[in-house]
């Protein structure tokens, strides 16, 4: 079987994920674990912060230093948006947090490096935080804004630097549809229950966007190629 008799899916798989495929499965077989230190630190970290915050003592501590709501004074939620990224939403699944960060950080970290992965997690997340302040500002009577409940909710936790790591490795290894769909998904998201979480979640995106286009239009050369694509292996049957 040629190239030029595969089906358009197998052909539209290979443009779309090839490159990003073979760049976690080279990594992955070459170092195993060891390729993503940095993820398996966040993991254990996270996994930490949520049997922490569930025990009688340990709630308010782990709050103290990592919750992040749009009530909190500026430099507070500043000083703990660090940590703020690995406390899981107290109304959510554990399970579901741990496996987002540990699929996406780790494709991120192969991909990208460690300290962008952090760098462009911490981006998503302060644009989020960023905008639950200017919601509130614009009030529930205005499209974008938040109504005053939502000052007291806590931010995403991991979930809006997932979003946002998602949307640059897809811009980075040239996955467009793949962008574009977890785009379309956050905005169905909205649509479908319109909280603060959504809302944050495509305020991420909207700020991975703009470091995409200044990164596509100012930054180093590579990043405004297309990656080499790797041939596939030779069909021997």
């Amino acid at each position: 079987m040629t190239a030029r008799t595969t089906s358009p899916l197998r052909r539209f798989a290979r443009r779309e994920w090839g490159p990003l495929f073979w760049t976690v499965r080279d990594a992955l077989a070459r170092d195993g674990w060891r390729a993503i230190p940095m993820t398996l630190g966040a993991v254990c970290l996270t996994s930490v912060f949520q049997i922490v915050q569930n025990t009688s003592w340990g709630f308010q501590p782990v709050q103290n230093l990592g919750s992040v709501k749009a009530a909190d004074p500026l430099w507070l939620a500043l000083l703990r948006t660090p940590l703020s990224l690995f406390v899981p939403a107290l109304d959510l699944p554990v399970w579901g947090a741990l496996a987002q960060v540990l699929l996406v950080f780790g494709i991120s970290e192969i991909c990208i490096g460690w300290w962008r992965t952090l760098l462009i997690g911490y981006v998503a997340t302060l644009a989020g935080t960023t905008y639950a302040r200017i919601g509130l500002s614009l009030g529930s009577g205005h499209p974008f804004g938040l109504p005053d409940s939502d000052r007291v909710v806590n931010d995403t936790g991991p979930s809006a630097a997932v979003v946002g790591l998602a949307l640059y490795v897809c811009w980075r290894y040239r996955a467009y549809a793949t962008g574009a769909l977890v785009i379309l998904v956050m905005a169905g998201e909205v649509l479908v229950k319109n909280n603060l979480a959504g809302k944050e979640h495509l305020a991420a995106i909207a700020a991975v966007m703009a470091v995409c286009l200044v990164r596509a239009r100012w930054g180093p050369e590579r990043s405004r190629r297309p990656l080499g694509r790797r041939p596939p292996p030779p069909d021997t049957r």
